[in-house]
């Protein structure tokens, strides 16, 4: 008998505290503290499925786009595809009438295959092939984003019929210090640059190319942005590059799109971008522009990848061993890593980190979470307060993995990727089985 046995009442004095801007919506602790979400255990999901293992909250991801609908009103979500994507995902994605962006063929195949209206997917690449961009045409894509010169004339060459694009331009909105990454400014590989004229240039090609139809503009500020204002900001030179269009070539281009990059808190304390500042701040940035170049109001489009999947995913991981190196840091080693999660490796990420198959009653150290591979820099997270007691077979979760996990997964050392599993109302179902070995090997070319 344990001592939450004989005392039930610690039941509710000891549960983990689940910070509900990190763990999934549905995230509790039942009475034995295991962890649970969309009513499973990650216990039971451990046991069934092997670990590790990626675990997606349904419940949060459809809430998540239905407060992105709710709260944009007026503006189109288009759910970008590359920080996660499944046929099941897609599905979800066309039940929530959202678009889909898309940057291969791969994802292309997937959203078909789960049911989203090619019309409403947009196409990315800076480096868009031949085949891609016919395989794209051919599907009924309804928009292209053009990013470089030279794909304007290939795209058009494989036209048999008009094509709605769109050309990506660079604000030059520069916003270190409100982002992980910046892809606004003009010194990197997407789009053109509006302050040199490229974008005008580039606009000029599109206009002359009778099968190319230009309905509007599209840019990208960078990736886990924080606040609001860069956005409006953007808004502001891309309208007035519309305003300068209509005056120079007669023009008039209705389609904003600002792209995404809509940040997510990974651990106490992170900042995540308010949804409603942000539309306070594109309301207040087309009143005023479009006011002052007399310009009507272009539709505009926003595409929210990871701030739809990122906090409905949990990785379930099993400890293998506990390390306490004299004098230096306690390693838990788990079975799995960098080949399931790059992005401590690539970028220096932190997450939170929690026992999921019991109530850690005791005291905590910090530890570095590290996984199975062999590559010094494989690592889960540094410095998490996890208890002191913790043992081999014990299941930890790691909150926030929905988006960039499964879709950078890798097979270092030739280890089989993670299923992914579906939790909602007290089911599980498995959305991709895991990798083996025989998947590994089927390849090979003998």
């Amino acid at each position: 008998m344990t001592l939450l046995d004989q005392l039930p009442s610690l039941h509710r004095a000891a549960p983990m505290r689940i910070e509900p801007a990190i763990w999934p919506l549905t995230a509790r602790v039942d009475v034995d503290g295991r962890l649970c979400v969309g009513g499973v255990a990650l216990t039971d999901i451990a046991d069934e499925f092997g670990t590790p293992t990626y675990v997606l909250d349904e419940a949060d991801f459809r809430q998540r786009a239905a407060t992105y609908r709710s709260t944009l009103r007026g503006i189109r979500i288009v759910y970008a595809g590359k920080a996660l994507l499944t046929t099941r995902v897609a599905r979800w994605v066309a039940d929530e009438h959202l678009g889909l962006d898309i940057c291969s063929l791969g994802e292309l195949a997937a959203g078909l295959a789960g049911g989203v209206d090619p019309r409403r997917m947009i196409l990315h690449g800076n480096a868009k092939t031949t085949g891609e961009l016919r395989t794209a045409i051919d599907a009924g894509v309804g928009r292209i984003v053009i990013d470089c010169g030279t794909e304007i004339a290939l795209l058009a060459s494989q036209l048999r019929k008009p094509q709605d694009v769109l050309i990506r331009v660079t604000p030059n909105v520069d916003i270190h210090g409100h982002a992980a990454v910046t892809t606004g400014v003009t010194d990197q590989k997407f789009g053109f640059a509006i302050d040199d004229g490229q974008a005008l240039l580039a606009i000029r090609r599109v206009l002359d190319q009778p099968m190319l139809r230009l309905v509007g503009l599209h840019c990208h500020l960078g990736s886990q942005v924080t606040e609001a204002t860069p956005y409006g900001d953007a808004i502001h030179r891309i309208v007035t590059l519309m305003a300068d269009v209509r005056a120079r070539y007669g023009v008039l281009l209705s389609e904003l799109n600002i792209g995404g990059g809509h940040g997510v808190p990974y651990i106490d304390g992170d900042a995540g971008l308010d949804l409603k500042a942000l539309a306070e701040v594109i309301d207040d940035a087309l009143d005023t522009t479009c006011g002052a170049e007399r310009f009507p109001r272009p539709v505009v489009v926003v595409e929210p990848g990871r701030a739809l999947s990122a906090r409905a995913g949990v990785t379930v991981y099993r400890v293998v061993a506990v390390k306490h190196q004299p004098g230096g840091r306690t390693f838990v080693s788990v079975d799995g890593g960098m080949s399931d999660n790059p992005r401590v490796a690539l970028y220096g990420a932190r997450y939170t980190v929690t026992v999921a198959n019991r109530h850690p009653l005791g005291p905590t150290q910090p530890v570095t979470v590290v996984g199975r591979y062999c590559e010094a820099g494989d690592a889960i997270a540094h410095d998490v307060a996890l208890p002191v007691d913790l043992h081999p077979g014990d299941v930890l979760a790691v909150a926030c993995t929905g988006a960039y996990h499964h879709s950078m997964a890798s097979t270092f050392n030739m280890v089989g990727r993670p299923p992914v599993v579906s939790v909602r109302d007290g089911r599980a179902d498995l959305m991709v089985r895991r990798e083996t070995t025989a998947d590994l090997l089927l390849r090979d070319v003998n």
